[in-house]
């Protein structure tokens, strides 16, 4: 059971890795095909922009769940942590209607008014189901925003940017280093 707790918690990251390698993949051999045999296939670079597509929505998701996206936050540092949660978690209510209201409008699009003859011009595949990335990212996407908001203000789990600097506590480390040189 931990193993599909692991694979469900990680399955964006799972996707986008693999979608990744593949439109690499695909991409390296075109070039291939291209410069060595001095001809171009046509599907590969069709398949590779949808598969791109894809990557950037199950990133995006990936990103919800990583605490991840831009936000505006210099205005917090004058407030106490709870406060900035609490107001996280507020602003993070309106990305969930948004996204709740958007998964509805893609549903309701792709299946009701997407007509059944509209293909990709070389795969020929319909494309609801090139589109049904968008209701299945933004879902996920709420899921994880609902996730990082639970363990956040009820766990005190803080989902922390992998890629935020803290500005104040880089300049605290430079001091300290400077200070065991002296």
């Amino acid at each position: 059971m931990s193993l599909l707790w692991k694979f469900l918690d990680n399955f964006e990251s799972i996707v986008c890795r693999i979608l990744l390698v593949g439109f690499v993949c695909l991409l390296f051999g075109q070039i291939i095909s291209r410069e060595v045999f001095g001809t171009s296939i046509s599907w590969i670079e069709e398949l590779s922009v949808y598969m791109f597509v894809w990557f950037v929505f199950f990133g995006a998701s990936y990103a919800a769940k990583m605490a991840a996206h831009n936000r505006v936050t210099f205005q917090f540092k004058f407030l106490p942590r709870k406060v900035v949660n609490v107001i996280e978690a507020f602003a993070d209510v309106f990305w969930v209607f948004f996204n709740v209201y958007f998964v509805y409008l893609a549903t309701d699009f792709i299946f009701n008014k997407m007509n059944k003859f509209w293909k990709s011009q070389t795969l020929g595949i319909e494309m609801k189901y090139i589109y049904l990335v968008l209701p299945i990212a933004f879902t996920l996407m709420t899921i994880r925003i609902l996730q990082v908001n639970y363990q956040r203000l009820f766990l005190g789990i803080d989902a922390h940017d992998p890629d935020q600097i803290d500005l104040d506590e880089l300049a605290a480390q430079v001091a300290a280093e400077n200070k065991t040189k002296e």
